[in-house]
C-alpha cells in the first residue's frame, strides 16, 4: 500500500502531468467564483480537451478543475453571501454574518485553512482506509443508504436554534423543504405533483436557482435597506484578519479534523453529496456549543460555524472510491468523471483498489496539490477580496444581483430559473423576518427526492423487513441519540446553572 501511494503520487510530479494539474486548478478557481456554474459544469466543458492526452495527464487536469470550486465557492458565499456552489450553502451562515462586522478577512483565512487541513486529514485517513473500505461500501443497499438520509435530516436538531421551540419550528421548515423537493414527476410511478400545468416544473425545481435566490436574495434586500457597505461602517481591509482565522483554525484543530472525517464518511456513500457532508459537518460543528448562549452564536458570525463548513472539502477524495471502485458516481461531478474514464479506456471495477491501485492514488494526490495551490494563490488574494466589503451597497448590489442572475440562470438557460430564484429569494426574507431557522428548509429539500427513493425500493423490495437489518438499527439508533443530543446539553447546561 505504501509502495502505491509513492507510486501514485511520484506519477503526479512528472513534470507534463503537474503542469495539467496546475491549469485545471486554475480554470477551477474561476468556475467556482462563478455562482452557479459548479463543478460537474466545468468538467463537463473540459472533456473536449482530453482526447490527445494520456490517462496519466487527463485525471489530473478534469481533477484540477473539479476538486476546487468549493474552495473558490466560499469566496463569494462569504462575501456577498451568495452560493458559488450548492455545496457552498452552510459556510453563509457564520460566514457572511463575519464579513458583515468587517471581518472578511478572519472568515475567509479560517475558510482556506480549514479547508486544507480538513482535505488533509480527510485524505490522510481516506489513504489508510482504502484496502478495507470495499467491503463497508459493498454492505450499504437502499435500506441503509435511507437511513444515512434520516442521520442527516436528525442534523436539523442542530441547525435549529435552542430549545424544544427551536427544533419545533427547525423540523416545520425541513418539512417545507421536503415539500418543495416533491414538485414535478413521482421519479417511481411518473405521476406529477404539485406542477400546476407548468412544463418548467415536470422536472422538479433545480437545486442552484433555490439555494442561490434563497440565501443571496434577503442579503441584497438587507444591503439596500441598510444603505452602507456589507461591513457596515466596520473597515475590514486589516490584512492580520487573515492570520487571526488561520489561528482559529489550529485552535480548533480537533473539529476541524473531525468535520474532515465527517465529511469522507459522507463521501463514500453514493449518491448523497457533497451538499450533505457540507451541513453535517456545520451540524458537528454547532453541538460544540457548551452553552445555550454559544449556541445562540451560531448563524450570527461564530467562526466554528466557517470552520465546521470549511473543512468538509475532504468528501471530494471520498467521491472518488465508490466511483472508481464500483462505477457508482459519488457525486454528478463523479458521473462525469466516470464518463472521462470511458473515454480513457480505464474501466472502474475493484481492480482499481487492488491491480491499479498507484493510479487510484495519484487520484487522490492531485486533489490534495489542487487543494493546496488554490488555497496559496486564494491567501495572497484575500488582501484585496476583503476591501470589496467596504464597497457602497449601491456600487455592489447590481454586481452582486448579476452574479444572482446568471448563476439562476446558467442551471437550465430557461426564464422558471430566475422566477424561482425571486419567489424562494422573497421566502428566504420572510423567513428571516419571522425568526425561522432556514438552514433546516434547505437541508429538507435536498434529502427529500433521495429519502423518497431509497424508501420506496426499500419497502419493495424488503417489504418492512429491512427495519431488522443490523446496520439499520444501528444507524437509527445513533440517528436518535444525534437528535436528542442538543436537547440533552441544554438540560445539561440549566441543572448546572440551577445547582
Amino acid at each position: 500500500m505504501f509502495e502505491a501511494m509513492v507510486d501514485g503520487l511520484l506519477i503526479v510530479l512528472q513534470l507534463k502531468t503537474f503542469l495539467y494539474l496546475m491549469l485545471g486548478a486554475g480554470i477551477g478557481f474561476l468556475v467556482g467564483v462563478l455562482p452557479g456554474v459548479g463543478g460537474a459544469a466545468g468538467l463537463a466543458l473540459m472533456i473536449p480537451f482530453i482526447y490527445h492526452m494520456t490517462p496519466n495527464e487527463a485525471f489530473p487536469f478534469l481533477l484540477g478543475v473539479h476538486s476546487v470550486v468549493q474552495l473558490t465557492g466560499d469566496i463569494t458565499s462569504i462575501l456577498f453571501g451568495v452560493p458559488g456552489e450548492p455545496t457552498s450553502v452552510a459556510i453563509i451562515l457564520d460566514g457572511h454574518p463575519l464579513a458583515k462586522r468587517g471581518e472578511a478577512g478572519r472568515a475567509l483565512g479560517a475558510a482556506f485553512a480549514s479547508g486544507l487541513v480538513g482535505i488533509g486529514a480527510g485524505v490522510l485517513f481516506l489513504l489508510l482506509i482504502i484496502p478495507i473500505v470495499r467491503p463497508l461500501v459493498l454492505s450499504f443497499g437502499s435500506p441503509e443508504m435511507f437511513m444515512v438520509v434520516v442521520l442527516g435530516l436528525t442534523c436539523v436538531s442542530s441547525l435549529s436554534g435552542h430549545g424544544a421551540r427551536g427544533l419545533l419550528s427547525g423540523l416545520m421548515c425541513a418539512t417545507l423543504g421536503f415539500a418543495f423537493s416533491l414538485v414535478g414527476q413521482d421519479p417511481q410511478q411518473g405521476i406529477l405533483r404539485y406542477t400546476f400545468g407548468s412544463l418548467y416544473l415536470f422536472n422538479g425545481i433545480s437545486l442552484v436557482p433555490l439555494v442561490v435566490g434563497f440565501f443571496a436574495i434577503p442579503e441584497i434586500i438587507d444591503l439596500a435597506m441598510r444603505g452602507t457597505s456589507i461591513a457596515g461602517d466596520t473597515p475590514s481591509t486589516k490584512f492580520k484578519g487573515v492570520f487571526e482565522g488561520i489561528r482559529d483554525t489550529f485552535r480548533n484543530l480537533w473539529l476541524v479534523i473531525r468535520c474532515g472525517i465527517i465529511s469522507i464518511f459522507v463521501g463514500l456513500m453514493p449518491g448523497l453529496g457533497g451538499s450533505v457532508a457540507q451541513w453535517m459537518s456545520y451540524a458537528h460543528a454547532t453541538q460544540t456549543a457548551k452553552t445555550t448562549e454559544e449556541r445562540a452564536g451560531f448563524g450570527k458570525g461564530d467562526i466554528r460555524g466557517v470552520l465546521g463548513a470549511g473543512a468538509s472539502t475532504g468528501r471530494e477524495a471520498a467521491n472518488l472510491v465508490p466511483t472508481v471502485a464500483f462505477g457508482v458516481p459519488g457525486s454528478v461531478g463523479m458521473a462525469v468523471l466516470l464518463g472521462a474514464f470511458m473515454l480513457m479506456g480505464i474501466l472502474p471495477g475493484p481492480d482499481m483498489l487492488t491491480k491499479h491501485l498507484p493510479l487510484t492514488y495519484s487520484l487522490v494526490w492531485t486533489i490534495v496539490m489542487a487543494n493546496i495551490a488554490v488555497t496559496l494563490i486564494s491567501l495572497l488574494l484575500i488582501k484585496y477580496l476583503a476591501k470589496l466589503t467596504n464597497l457602497r451597497g449601491s456600487l455592489i448590489i447590481p454586481f452582486v444581483l448579476l452574479l444572482v442572475f446568471i448563476g439562476s440562470y446558467a442551471a437550465h438557460n430557461h426564464i422558471g430559473d430566475l422566477i424561482v430564484t425571486l419567489v424562494v429569494g422573497g421566502l428566504g426574507y420572510l423567513m428571516i423576518r419571522f425568526g425561522l431557522p432556514r438552514p433546516p428548509f434547505i437541508l429538507g429539500f435536498i434529502l427529500g427526492r433521495q429519502a423518497e427513493t431509497y424508501f420506496f425500493i426499500s419497502t419493495t423490495r424488503y417489504d418492512m423487513d429491512w427495519l431488522m437489518r443490523p446496520m439499520v438499527i444501528l444507524i437509527l439508533i445513533f440517528s436518535v441519540a444525534v437528535a436528542l443530543y442538543p436537547l440533552w446539553q441544554q438540560r445539561r447546561l440549566a441543572k448546572k446553572k440551577g445547582g
